[in-house]
């Protein structure tokens, strides 16, 4: 009987161990395709770009910045408005350590090393380190980092969800990821199946002009991938579409105006917090802190320049501003629905992106909704 009782006890502590074993690391499958073996408690994050702190303020809460031990300051620096909103909330943001600048060459992998990080979150390609990074990765992962990769810039409408799921799965965030992405799925259809009611010979024409004003030459766009692909789920026909095959590029000026598109759309990189006063900036400005009459004269004073004066949507005040930022971040689906109701005013006049993006918020964020997002050229932004 006592021996029967000893492998008994024994047997029981060998599956604890295999137990103890399996809980010990787990594996999930990034947004590269990556099968990743995570631990299974992550203490110490480290962010490839820090633009992604709100993305995981939906999942941690007023926990943000607990875990965090490094990043790069591309948030700062590209969305400053939205990073003071953070920095006023959760004042140890500025004590985090930055391991590099505002680009991929800049990382610094020995910072990363030295801060005991358990795990780095980067974008599948962006301003940080990518998935072609593939010395750095390995890197990493040898001295105990796991890597994993997230996507809301390459094919954001698709890989939102997953980009969330795969952020709860590491972080042990599972029921946040899953309630946000009901929502998410939720407020996407609702354009997506209204736009499947509209004949395709009703859409209008458009042109996304990227980062107006960053560049003396026009005009900049993005076509398959990243925003350009909000247009096509908005019911728009992007007029780059047939003559640039990759996601961005730039289309000539003469062309706009031989080829007129019916719609205009800037983005916006301007903001409030940037070093020049908003009146001198040479953007459209948008964001965190921005009232809708100083977004629109920034966007009428923009648009009131050789070239982009001779096209009759904006001479006609067919124009649209968006905040830029949309297209890297879980937000990108107002954007959608507030380009949806405006190409397609009476079909989809319903919707009402102001009562989403307060509802992300109020929600997913610990932060509070402060600022103007959108705007029109003419009349009162519907």
């Amino acid at each position: 009987m006592i021996a029967i009782r000893t492998i008994a006890a024994l047997l029981g502590g060998v599956l604890l161990f295999q137990a103890s074993l399996a809980q010990a690391a787990r594996t999930v499958t990034d947004l590269a395709g990556r099968t990743v073996e995570i631990p299974m408690k992550v203490e110490r994050v480290v962010l490839g770009e820090s633009r992604y702190i709100p993305a995981l303020a939906i999942l941690e809460g007023d926990r943000v910045v607990d875990r965090l031990a490094g990043l790069l300051p591309d948030f700062e620096k590209t969305a400053p408005a939205g990073y003071a909103q953070y920095l006023e909330r959760f004042p140890a943001l500025a004590g985090i350590p930055r391991v590099g600048h505002a680009s991929a060459d800049s990382f610094s992998l020995e910072s990363v090393l030295s801060m005991g990080a358990d795990l780095a979150i980067f974008s599948v390609e962006g301003h940080g380190p990518g998935a072609r990074n593939s010395e750095l990765i390995e890197r990493l992962e040898r001295a105990g980092v796991a890597v994993v990769f997230i996507d809301f810039r390459q094919n954001p409408l698709r890989n939102t969800p997953k980009s969330m799921a795969v952020l709860g799965e590491v972080l042990g965030r599972q029921n946040e990821a899953n309630t946000f992405n009901d929502f998410y799925r939720t407020e996407l259809d609702r354009v997506t199946d209204a736009v499947a009611e509209i004949p395709r010979d009703q859409w209008p024409t458009i042109f996304l002009h990227s980062r107006v004003g960053l560049h003396d030459s026009c005009c900049e766009t993005m076509v398959h991938g990243m925003m350009g692909l909000f247009i096509e789920a908005a019911g728009g026909i992007n007029i780059a579409a047939d003559r640039i095959p990759g996601v961005s590029g730039v289309l000539n000026l003469e062309y706009l105006i031989t080829d007129q598109p019916d719609r205009y759309l800037a983005t916006a990189i301007g903001s409030v917090d940037l070093e020049m006063a908003v009146e001198e900036q040479p953007y459209v400005v948008l964001g965190a802190g921005v009232s809708e009459p100083v977004a629109r004269r920034s966007l009428a004073r923009v648009t009131d320049r050789p070239g982009l004066a001779a096209l009759d949507a904006i001479r006609e005040q067919r124009a649209f501003a968006i905040w830029h930022h949309f297209y890297n971040t879980p937000l990108n689906v107002v954007a959608v629905q507030a380009l949806a109701r405006w190409l397609h005013p009476k079909q989809l006049g319903h919707l009402q992106p102001e009562r989403t993006l307060a509802e992300f918020y109020e929600r997913f964020q610990p932060v509070e909704l402060n600022g103007t997002y959108w705007v029109t050229l003419g009349e009162e932004t519907p």
